[in-house]
């Protein structure tokens, strides 16, 4: 792996873990000796992240963390909701046994995971998703909605701070989800996943966790 490519990593899970909180000025210096690593690797990986809406460059300022308001998370959900129902109703219609068996197995180890041991559940959570939509057959639509996905999880770090997040039932939340997909129920599997994420985002907006600016 290129020093590039691990300086990227490590800066993006930092980001969006929170970890690195929102709007914080990213010296090249501070990183340099937190990831032991060189200037050059650190400021392309910073070029990289700002293509994803992580990292904003500041204009002869350097670059700092992307900030997180209401209105970027609403952008954000509304955009989300809209590709993902393209995509699952696209991947249903295709459904096919391989499909089936790589989905039901992907909700079997994100279920058995303990939600406590985040970075475990936040790479097999992912997972469920996305296999959800792998079926699509469209590249650029699930490029779109793996990066989507990554940054609405930055809103769910702050959701999951709150006591009052743990109140929903989201593993049969997700339970429902995986039982209309693999019933070849397109209208309900969407109608289940868009409540899903529609949950989160008024849980959000009531909640006051997410700056109005």
């Amino acid at each position: 792996m290129s020093a590039t490519q691990t300086a990227y990593d490590a800066i993006r899970h930092m980001i969006v873990t929170g970890e690195l909180r929102p709007g914080t000025k990213l010296k090249i210096e501070s990183l340099k000796e937190i990831l032991q690593t060189g200037a050059s690797p650190i400021r392309e990986a910073l070029s990289l992240l700002t293509s994803e809406q992580l990292v904003e460059r500041l204009d002869q300022r350097g670059f700092r963390t992307a900030p997180v308001s209401q209105q970027n998370f609403n952008e954000i959900l509304k955009l989300r909701c809209a590709l993902e129902d393209m995509a699952l109703r696209e991947s249903i219609s295709n459904a096919d046994d391989q499909w089936e068996e790589d989905l039901v197995l992907a909700h079997h180890r994100m279920s058995r995971t303990d939600s406590k041991d985040i970075p475990l559940f936040e790479e097999r959570h992912k997972s469920f998703h996305m296999s959800l939509l792998a079926n699509c057959r469209s590249p650029i639509l699930l490029h779109y909605c793996h990066q989507l996905y990554d940054l609405n999880v930055r809103y769910r770090y702050l959701a999951g701070r709150s006591q009052n997040y743990g109140k929903r039932d989201v593993k049969r939340e997700h339970q429902d989800i995986l039982e209309a997909a693999v019933a070849r129920d397109v209208a309900l599997a969407s109608e289940r996943l868009l409540d899903h994420y529609q949950q989160t985002g008024e849980f959000l907006r009531q909640s006051a966790l997410v700056p109005t600016s």
